[in-house]
């Protein structure tokens, strides 16, 4: 029999123009291009989807280009796209088609480059609210995200409770730790000091040695020392180490796909993630006082997003649950081995209880 949600399917690769947008720093934008993905029942609940730093809005993706979250989202899956609508749009700032540094500025008709205004976590979450109010969409079932796609989503849950019944926030904390701020001062001086950089006005398609760097201490903090080691046991390539030849290889690669401004954008957005930040409260005041359903996920052996922290922060969330996954992959555990947590998320997708108590 013919499952009665097909005929109301669809998968759209598209755009959505805010006319202007007012930024935390006081800038204004003009003519926002927020590029988005839509795959699933068109009648269902909306999931909007928030992604990583160099991630972008191809969640499902085409048999041809497969999405990062490719393997939790389907007919029948964990994200189930015959029940749901699943959204996802390219940040603010991003390098996928959105509006960025690598972006013409309607006022100049150049490249914003190093002249595109910083960026915060809740300038993203406000840009995609204006695109969904474009898009016509009065209401969001839930908000997911991992990494820099948490920080969105716990400040989803913060800034528009009216708008959204649930936030998963999977691998963050409610604020960016000195630690995690270390690596990325690491990563900004690595491409802020490269003499290509020309202080932001490089010439397109420049391929800087420094956003590789940045690229190789980010893949470090990902992973765990044990996956490293049972991965690669000290094994040579030719006149180097298999772990030296992997992490050039990811710099490169990455290097040949990603603007460095947009980099930099983002990881000074990461850098303000602070859910107390001018809100005149301490981070267990915002815990105790969190509007929304919150639904967290911590990941073993996460080096920058500890799993106490954030275990911490949920359970005085009265509407809160905290589950930790047991894992080799560390902070990339949100990207793989979705057998492991992927349940997780669709059982609080099908519970619609927003006032009740579920600590513990």
């Amino acid at each position: 029999m013919e499952n009665p949600h097909t005929s109301k399917r669809q998968y759209e690769v598209n755009s959505i123009t805010i006319p202007t947008l007012t930024l935390e720093c006081g800038d204004t934008l003009e003519q926002v291009e927020l590029v988005y993905e839509r795959i699933g029942n068109t009648e269902g609940p909306v999931v909007l989807i928030c992604h990583a730093l160099t991630g972008n809005h191809l969640v499902k993706g085409t048999p041809d280009c497969k999405g990062w979250w490719e393997g939790l989202i389907g007919a029948n899956s964990y994200l189930n796209t015959d029940e749901y609508a699943i959204l996802s749009f390219n940040v603010l700032g991003g390098n996928d088609g959105s509006t960025g540094p690598a972006s013409i500025n309607p006022a100049t008709g150049q490249p914003y480059g190093r002249h595109f205004p910083s960026v915060t976590v809740r300038d993203m979450v406000k840009a995609q609210y204006l695109a969904l109010k474009e898009l016509s969409i009065p209401h969001l079932h839930a908000v997911i995200g991992g990494s820099l796609g948490g920080m969105q989503a716990l400040e989803w849950g913060m800034m528009y409770p009216f708008f959204v019944d649930k936030v998963f926030a999977l691998a963050v904390t409610p604020a960016l730790s000195d630690y995690g701020l270390a690596f990325n001062h690491i990563g900004i001086q690595a491409i802020e000091s490269d003499p290509g950089f020309q202080s932001g006005d490089y010439s397109s398609g420049t391929l800087l040695k420094g956003l590789e760097i940045a690229r190789m201490v980010g893949m470090v903090t990902y992973r765990t020392p044990r996956l490293f080691d049972d991965r690669f046991n000290r094994e040579e390539a030719q006149s180097s180490f298999q772990v030296e030849s992997y992490l050039n290889y990811q710099g490169s690669k990455l290097s040949k796909r990603f603007d460095p401004n947009s980099y930099l954008t983002l990881l000074k957005a990461m850098n303000s993630h602070d859910l107390s930040r001018n809100r005149d409260c301490t981070l267990d005041d915002i815990a105790a006082d969190y509007p929304t359903e919150l639904i967290t996920i911590s990941y073993e052996g996460d080096l920058i997003y500890s799993p106490q922290y954030l275990e911490r922060f949920t359970i005085q969330v009265r509407s809160g649950r905290h589950y930790f996954v047991s894992t080799e992959f560390g902070h990339d555990g949100f990207l793989v081995e979705f057998e492991k947590w992927g349940s997780m998320i669709s059982s609080h997708l099908k519970q619609y209880q927003p006032n009740r108590v579920v600590n513990g």
